[in-house]
């Protein structure tokens, strides 16, 4: 259910503030929260049931002290917070912050506390935050829910935090001040028995401060949801998302399809489609939140990134950074024409442009680059000098307002720091040192190319005619899943399904050899690992041999079929993933697909334009654009396959479609084996 912004207003906006289980011990969670909300201008009451000075002995009595409190702080044990929430719904409270961990993640009786807060939620409607989290802050209103020592320390910013984790939280809002983008609020979800990430991304689509959002996931409990969200969210404001679990595996699935869609890149490249920009760590996500948070580019499929260094050597550690996702365009003629007279000689002109240091000219050389039809990003780098204030120069030369411009510095820490206040004064991100630069210049460049491919995803989706639904049902082997893709209009080899040996010798005399003999059963999925495929059959002896090694591997029904001429191999399938829905896959074929992850993940129905766009995604998408003269692959054909599986599993018809491999020759594309499973369909790998 999406919740509108004004659900979380007690929760993120309260007036009035109670502290349950107040404590006057510095070593308790109920005086480190006290303590933080002192700052608070709203009136903050305490409550202790042994109270001392200043406390109340319960939430009524808290709350008959005048105006009732929006916001309840729990700091009591897991056994005693339902009760407390409950009493505190009861006596008006909107909202309540659960930072006690031993509930369904403890297990045993935990579960029973966990559930039991689950019923007063549902019971009495409060919003509840937690449990199991260090809380969250608003610094724009002076309010630190949050017991972590040195909270109240951190400044309103633009860049708000929404994290899986209290302590992710906290460590990227702490960077964000250290880093001077600041921020605007900081939210950690823990449980998230009832706020939810996703309610909290839809609050900040209307947050006046918030500028741009940095969200951390760990684990997705609604997909749609998470997706739904950043999409909303992505198109007024950017959205910089930190994934965590690359290394877990545990949730392959039994195709080859759903082992190379772990969760960890289902998740994500949904997020990415969504329209959120991708980063590797929290050094990354506070640069990109940094460089997004003064302006964003303007919409562009294939935005380019200008850069102008004063020292030659971090300016290749920039561009090494961005040519690999060509992001560094050669700026035009007329460009370089006036930098020549702007420029000594020996400088590099092109892109990077290298000033050497800082001289009077260097305004008008930021103008000019600025100014190049194929400058959509600025990316500006130096090192200080007592001489020169680069920020100025910048500020003096009227960058328009569509093309952001990013400064990279490295210096002495007191000038950075004050460079870093005059950008932020000035509304120019300073980052510091030459990778953070690339890094915000990346996410600046990523955002404008989101933008413009979510309005190719306004395309009306895909349907799968009803006659090919129709005929979905029952067993699905090999030789039936080459029917249901020529009926999609996949090409596949001319092949004969074979009830016996004398069946098989038939086909074997009207096709053209070489041919593959294979093993048929609904049941195996992986026909190679159990000695069910045999290739390059010639000759009558070929095929005796190749039914007596097939019935050996268990065989009653063999498929005959014509081999494909060589070509590049690849793996396309769709399937219903458990978090996120229907999804697509498209990879490069071969050992290295699975071995070095080299696949490409959306959520479907997509649109074609959107499944050509998935090549971009490989590393290895230089094989199939025509490697060292052999034939490219048909993109548009690839892209019209892709769509097609994912329609199948989108509108029902099947639960997952596999084609391994989906060979490009000279001559056109050709699905050389089909692996089908209908809803729930038990196989066998070996």
């Amino acid at each position: 259910m999406l919740m509108l912004p004004r659900d979380l207003a007690p929760l993120l906006e309260p007036r009035g503030v109670v502290v349950v289980g107040a404590s006057g011990n510095p070593e308790k969670l109920g005086y480190a929260m006290a303590s933080s909300l002192e700052t608070f201008p709203g009136e903050v009451r305490l409550v202790n049931s042994r109270p001392t000075a200043g406390m109340h002995s319960s939430i009524g009595e808290a709350a008959a002290a005048g105006a009732v409190p929006d916001l309840a702080v729990m700091c009591v044990p897991a056994m005693h917070t339902a009760s407390a929430v409950r009493e505190s719904a009861e006596a008006g409270v909107g909202a309540a912050l659960v930072c006690a961990g031993g509930f369904a993640e403890a297990g045993g009786v935990g579960v029973d506390y966990a559930r039991d807060l689950d019923t007063v939620v549902a019971e009495t409607g409060i919003r509840l935050l937690g449990p199991n989290t260090s809380g969250f802050f608003v610094p724009h209103a002076s309010l630190f829910a949050s017991f972590v020592p040195g909270v109240r320390r951190l400044g309103p910013g633009s860049v708000a935090v929404v994290a899986a984790s209290g302590g992710v939280n906290h460590v990227l809002s702490f960077r964000l001040e250290s880093d001077g983008a600041g921020v605007s609020l900081g939210v950690g979800i823990g449980a998230g028995q009832d706020v939810s990430a996703p309610d909290v991304l839809h609050y900040l689509v209307g947050h006046e401060t918030t500028r741009a959002v940095i969200l951390h996931v760990e684990t997705v409990p609604d997909g749609p949801a998470l997706v739904e969200a950043v999409a909303t969210l992505a198109a007024v404001k950017p959205v910089i998302a930190l994934v965590v679990g690359r290394n877990d595996v545990s949730e392959f699935a039994r195709s080859h399809t759903g082992a190379l869609a772990t969760s960890w890149r289902t998740t994500r490249a949904a997020l990415r489609q969504a329209g959120a920009v991708l980063v590797g760590d929290e050094v990354q996500a506070v640069a990109a939140a940094t460089a997004l948070s003064a302006r964003r580019a303007r919409v562009s499929a294939r935005p380019g990134v200008a850069l102008i260094t004063a020292q030659a050597g971090p300016g290749l550690i920039i561009a090494d950074a961005l040519s690999d996702a060509n992001h560094l365009p050669e700026l035009g003629a007329d460009t370089k024409a006036v930098l020549a007279g702007l420029l000594p000689p020996l400088t590099f002109q092109a892109n990077p442009v290298d000033t050497g240091r800082p001289g009077e000219t260097f305004p008008s050389v930021v103008r000019t680059v600025a100014a190049d039809p194929v400058t959509d990003v600025l990316g500006v780098y130096a090192i200080t000098e007592p001489v020169v204030d680069i920020v100025a120069d910048v500020l003096a030369a009227g960058v328009a307002d569509d093309v952001p411009v990013v400064m990279g510095v490295d210096g002495p820490a007191s000038d950075v720091s004050s460079l870093r206040r005059s950008g932020r004064d000035t509304g120019i991100p300073v980052l510091s040192g030459p990778t953070q630069l690339a890094q915000g210049l990346a996410a600046l460049a990523d955002d404008a190319k989101s933008r413009a491919a979510s309005r190719e995803a306004s395309s009306p989706a895909p349907v799968v005619p009803l006659w090919v639904a129709s005929v979905a049902e029952g067993e699905w082997d090999e030789a039936r899943g080459k029917d249901l893709l020529d009926a999609l209009g996949i090409a596949t080899p001319p092949r004969y399904r074979c009830a016996d040996r004398e069946a098989a010798r038939r086909a074997w005399s009207t096709l053209d050899p070489p041919l593959a003999v294979k093993l048929l059963d609904a049941s195996v999925l992986h026909k190679t690992e159990i000695g069910g495929v045999v290739l390059g059959v010639r000759t009558a002896e070929d095929l005796e041999r190749a039914l007596d090694d097939l019935e050996t591997a268990g065989a009653s029904e063999f498929l005959v079929e014509s081999m494909a001429a060589p070509g590049i191999d690849l793996v396309v399938g769709a399937r219903n993933d458990t978090v996120f829905g229907p999804i697509v896959a498209m990879g490069v074929g071969g050992i290295a697909t699975e071995v070095l992850g080299d696949v490409a993940i959306r959520t479907a129905p997509l649109t074609r334009t959107a499944a050509v766009a998935m090549v971009e995604d490989l590393v290895a998408r230089e094989l199939l654009l025509g490697h060292r003269g052999s034939a490219p692959v048909d993109l548009e054909v690839l892209g019209g396959i892709v769509v097609g599986l994912g329609a199948l599993v989108a509108d029902g018809v099947v639960d997952e479609i596999e084609i391994n491999p989906l060979r490009s020759t000279a001559t056109g594309i050709v699905a050389l084996d089909a692996i089908v499973l209908p809803a729930h369909k038990e196989v066998r790998t070996t």
